[in-house]
Protein backbone atom coordinates (compact mmCIF):
# COMPACT_ATOMS: atom_id res chain seq x y z
CA UNK A 1 0.00 0.00 0.00
CA UNK A 2 1.61 3.04 -1.54
CA UNK A 3 0.76 6.26 1.10
CA UNK A 4 1.08 9.81 -0.25
CA UNK A 5 4.17 11.51 2.10
CA UNK A 6 2.88 14.82 1.66
CA UNK A 7 -0.55 13.67 3.29
CA UNK A 8 1.34 12.82 6.71
CA UNK A 9 1.68 15.54 9.36
CA UNK A 10 5.15 16.16 10.42
CA UNK A 11 4.87 13.94 13.69
CA UNK A 12 3.94 11.26 11.86
CA UNK A 13 7.15 12.09 9.02
CA UNK A 14 9.50 12.04 11.94
CA UNK A 15 8.34 8.80 12.90
CA UNK A 16 8.52 7.21 10.03
CA UNK A 17 11.97 8.67 9.63
CA UNK A 18 13.29 7.46 12.62
CA UNK A 19 11.74 3.99 11.72
CA UNK A 20 13.93 3.69 8.24
CA UNK A 21 16.70 5.13 10.61
CA UNK A 22 16.62 1.67 12.75
CA UNK A 23 15.90 -0.59 9.55
CA UNK A 24 18.82 1.09 7.58
CA UNK A 25 20.51 0.61 10.78
CA UNK A 26 20.05 -2.98 11.18
CA UNK A 27 20.27 -3.56 7.39
CA UNK A 28 23.68 -2.07 7.28
CA UNK A 29 24.95 -3.52 10.17
CA UNK A 30 23.58 -6.77 9.25
CA UNK A 31 25.53 -6.16 5.93
CA UNK A 32 28.44 -5.83 7.79
CA UNK A 33 28.53 -9.02 10.09
CA UNK A 34 28.30 -10.76 6.98
CA UNK A 35 31.22 -9.50 5.71
CA UNK A 36 32.99 -9.74 8.21
CA UNK A 37 32.53 -13.76 8.43
CA UNK A 38 33.01 -13.74 4.91
CA UNK A 39 36.21 -11.86 5.37
CA UNK A 40 37.28 -14.79 7.83
CA UNK A 41 36.22 -17.53 5.38
CA UNK A 42 37.95 -16.57 2.36
CA UNK A 43 40.95 -16.12 4.89
CA UNK A 44 40.92 -19.52 5.97
CA UNK A 45 40.27 -20.85 2.28
CA UNK A 46 43.32 -19.21 1.08
CA UNK A 47 45.19 -20.46 4.54
CA UNK A 48 44.50 -23.88 3.04
CA UNK A 49 46.82 -23.48 0.38
CA UNK A 50 50.10 -24.35 2.72
CA UNK A 51 48.44 -27.59 4.02
CA UNK A 52 49.93 -30.02 1.44
CA UNK A 53 52.46 -32.94 1.83
CA UNK A 54 55.60 -30.96 0.66
CA UNK A 55 55.15 -28.43 4.22
CA UNK A 56 54.34 -31.18 6.69
CA UNK A 57 57.15 -31.01 9.54
CA UNK A 58 57.80 -27.57 8.72
CA UNK A 59 58.25 -25.23 11.17
CA UNK A 60 55.41 -21.85 11.75
CA UNK A 61 54.77 -19.48 14.16
CA UNK A 62 51.11 -20.52 16.14
CA UNK A 63 48.81 -17.55 17.14
CA UNK A 64 48.18 -17.62 20.80
CA UNK A 65 46.25 -14.47 20.59
CA UNK A 66 45.78 -11.54 17.73
CA UNK A 67 49.59 -10.79 18.45
CA UNK A 68 51.24 -13.36 20.24
CA UNK A 69 52.56 -16.49 18.67
CA UNK A 70 54.90 -19.37 19.71
CA UNK A 71 56.62 -21.86 17.31
CA UNK A 72 55.52 -24.90 16.53
CA UNK A 73 55.48 -27.52 13.32
CA UNK A 74 53.10 -28.65 11.29
CA UNK A 75 52.29 -31.89 11.73
CA UNK A 76 49.09 -33.08 9.96
CA UNK A 77 47.92 -31.32 6.85
CA UNK A 78 45.25 -33.30 6.69
CA UNK A 79 43.01 -32.11 10.22
CA UNK A 80 42.03 -28.57 10.67
CA UNK A 81 39.46 -26.70 13.06
CA UNK A 82 37.83 -24.39 11.47
CA UNK A 83 36.07 -21.89 14.31
CA UNK A 84 32.30 -20.85 13.30
CA UNK A 85 31.71 -18.66 16.11
CA UNK A 86 30.20 -19.43 19.39
CA UNK A 87 32.67 -21.62 20.96
CA UNK A 88 31.81 -24.27 17.91
CA UNK A 89 34.47 -25.40 15.47
CA UNK A 90 34.42 -27.50 12.66
CA UNK A 91 36.94 -30.22 11.96
CA UNK A 92 37.57 -30.62 8.47
CA UNK A 93 39.40 -34.53 8.13
CA UNK A 94 40.09 -36.60 5.66
CA UNK A 95 38.62 -39.56 4.98
CA UNK A 96 39.34 -42.06 7.64
CA UNK A 97 37.07 -40.05 10.08
CA UNK A 98 33.99 -40.47 7.56
CA UNK A 99 32.07 -42.63 9.88
CA UNK A 100 31.81 -39.35 12.17
CA UNK A 101 30.15 -37.43 9.38
CA UNK A 102 27.90 -34.27 10.82
CA UNK A 103 27.89 -35.83 14.44
CA UNK A 104 28.53 -33.57 17.26
CA UNK A 105 30.90 -34.14 19.91
CA UNK A 106 31.47 -32.19 23.34
CA UNK A 107 35.10 -31.94 24.56
CA UNK A 108 35.84 -31.16 28.64
CA UNK A 109 36.80 -27.43 27.30
CA UNK A 110 33.44 -26.99 26.21
CA UNK A 111 34.16 -26.14 22.71
CA UNK A 112 32.07 -28.44 20.44
CA UNK A 113 33.29 -30.11 17.19
CA UNK A 114 31.25 -31.17 14.21
CA UNK A 115 33.43 -33.52 12.51
CA UNK A 116 32.83 -33.38 8.25
CA UNK A 117 34.95 -35.03 5.63
CA UNK A 118 36.49 -34.09 2.91
CA UNK A 119 39.32 -36.26 0.85
CA UNK A 120 41.62 -33.36 0.62
CA UNK A 121 42.93 -29.84 0.70
CA UNK A 122 40.73 -29.32 -2.51
CA UNK A 123 37.57 -30.06 -0.86
CA UNK A 124 38.44 -28.12 1.89
CA UNK A 125 38.66 -25.07 -0.40
CA UNK A 126 35.36 -25.96 -2.22
CA UNK A 127 33.73 -25.82 1.64
CA UNK A 128 34.89 -22.17 1.70
CA UNK A 129 33.97 -21.11 -1.96
CA UNK A 130 30.43 -22.49 -1.22
CA UNK A 131 30.28 -20.73 2.23
CA UNK A 132 31.88 -17.15 0.61
CA UNK A 133 29.46 -18.25 -2.07
CA UNK A 134 26.19 -18.18 0.39
CA UNK A 135 27.39 -15.57 2.38
CA UNK A 136 27.87 -13.03 -1.01
CA UNK A 137 24.03 -14.03 -2.18
CA UNK A 138 22.39 -12.84 1.56
CA UNK A 139 24.43 -9.66 0.64
CA UNK A 140 23.20 -9.19 -2.72
CA UNK A 141 19.25 -9.95 -0.67
CA UNK A 142 20.00 -7.64 1.47
CA UNK A 143 21.93 -4.89 -0.46
CA UNK A 144 18.76 -3.71 -2.68
CA UNK A 145 16.53 -3.61 0.15
CA UNK A 146 19.22 -1.15 2.02
CA UNK A 147 19.01 0.88 -0.72
CA UNK A 148 15.38 0.99 -0.68
CA UNK A 149 15.54 2.41 2.81
CA UNK A 150 17.60 5.04 1.97
CA UNK A 151 15.77 6.55 -0.41
CA UNK A 152 12.79 6.32 1.16
CA UNK A 153 13.91 8.06 4.02
CA UNK A 154 15.65 10.92 1.70
CA UNK A 155 12.06 11.11 0.17
CA UNK A 156 10.81 11.48 4.07
CA UNK A 157 13.24 14.10 5.07
CA UNK A 158 12.49 16.33 1.66
CA UNK A 159 8.75 16.25 2.29
CA UNK A 160 9.93 17.18 5.88
CA UNK A 161 12.15 20.20 4.87
CA UNK A 162 8.89 21.25 2.13
CA UNK A 163 6.35 20.93 5.34
CA UNK A 164 9.14 23.00 7.67
CA UNK A 165 9.48 25.62 4.69
CA UNK A 166 5.52 25.56 4.17
CA UNK A 167 5.22 26.00 8.02
CA UNK A 168 7.92 29.02 8.83
CA UNK A 169 6.32 30.85 5.32
CA UNK A 170 2.90 30.72 7.25
CA UNK A 171 4.65 31.82 10.62
CA UNK A 172 6.10 34.85 9.08
CA UNK A 173 3.25 36.19 6.77
CA UNK A 174 1.15 35.73 10.33
CA UNK A 175 3.84 37.93 12.07
CA UNK A 176 4.02 40.42 9.32
CA UNK A 177 0.46 40.72 8.81
CA UNK A 178 0.49 41.26 12.72
CA UNK A 179 2.40 43.80 12.89
CA UNK A 180 0.46 46.18 10.08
Amino acid sequence: MAVNLTELSLPQLEGLKTQLDQETEFLSSSIGQLKVVQTKYVEAKDSLNVLNKSNEGKELLVPLTSSMYVPGKLNDVDHVLVDVGTGYFVEKVSQDFAHLDNSLKTFPNKCHFFFLSFQNVEDGKEFFKRKIDFLTKQIEKIQPALQEKHAMKQAVVEVMNMKLQQLHSQQASQSGTTKA
